[in-house]
């Protein structure tokens, strides 16, 4: 155990004394030192997928046996991403905690939740060679409204644990859309048409690039982005979700 964390155990009880916190999903008391916004517990209750996916867009297969296999979308027409992966469905334990970093602005929630990737993810080879790190970007009037972008939260604490460089600002949204949340999947993908760019090109030619969002619902951001990105001369997209509806 290093020092401060011995000084942190130590001071522990004082501070739980004058400023308990509690976890924003059970009530409880949170009594360890990375304990934030939720307790420890909650996190474990997160319902991670363990079954087989499509092996390129990340589809949660029911009843598939063969783990290389490929869902019917991607059989017709394959996405201009190699590999795309999400911890679980948009529900339950994992829903909430995106809701408490998205909507409500508990910003400490980002390390736990790129934690979660991280341990999810890294064996199963999806990190291994990335050369950049980019988060899907908000357009500057709505992160300006919302006071940060929440994939760029998760995005620079993943960039932290697999000590791979932040690309902030190279993948950039260059028109204000309407918000995805009530439109159909066509409408989803026409909304989205032209609206990336990417600036200092000469960082992603021939690299191996991250893209981090929060959500995949039906995969028109994460494929326009991977569009633009191969356009500019990227060598291959990988992308990765915290959940998907």
């Amino acid at each position: 155990m290093t020092i401060s964390k011995f000084i942190n155990r130590l001071t522990l009880p004082v501070k739980l004394a004058a400023f308990p916190s509690f976890c924003e999903l059970c009530g409880c008391l949170l009594l360890e030192p990375e304990e934030k916004v939720v307790c420890n517990q909650c996190l474990t209750k997160i319902d991670i997928n363990q079954g087989p996916v499509c092996r390129v867009c990340g589809r949660f297969l029911f009843g598939a046996n063969n783990l290389d296999s490929l869902c019917l979308e991607c059989q017709k027409n394959l996405p201009p991403y190699e590999v795309h992966r999400s911890l679980g469905f948009y529900a339950g334990y994992l829903k909430e905690l995106i809701i408490l970093l998205k909507y409500k602005g508990n910003e400490p929630l980002a390390f736990r939740l790129a934690e979660q990737l991280f341990r999810h993810f890294n064996h199963q080879g999806i990190l291994t060679g990335i050369d950049l790190i980019l988060p899907v970007p908000l357009h500057p009037k709505k992160e300006r409204q919302r006071g940060f972008n929440q994939a760029e939260l998760v995005a620079r604490q993943l960039a932290r644990l697999t000590r791979c460089p932040l690309g902030r600002g190279i993948l950039v949204k260059t028109r204000n859309t309407p918000a995805q949340v009530s439109l159909e999947a066509k409408e989803r993908e026409l909304n989205l048409r032209g609206a990336f760019g990417v600036r200092k090109k000469e960082l992603i030619q021939q690299r191996v690039l991250m893209l981090v969002d929060d959500v995949y619902t039906t995969g028109s951001t994460i494929r326009e982005c991977a569009l633009v990105l191969k356009k500019t001369g990227a060598r291959q997209v990988r992308a990765l979700t915290l959940a998907r509806a």
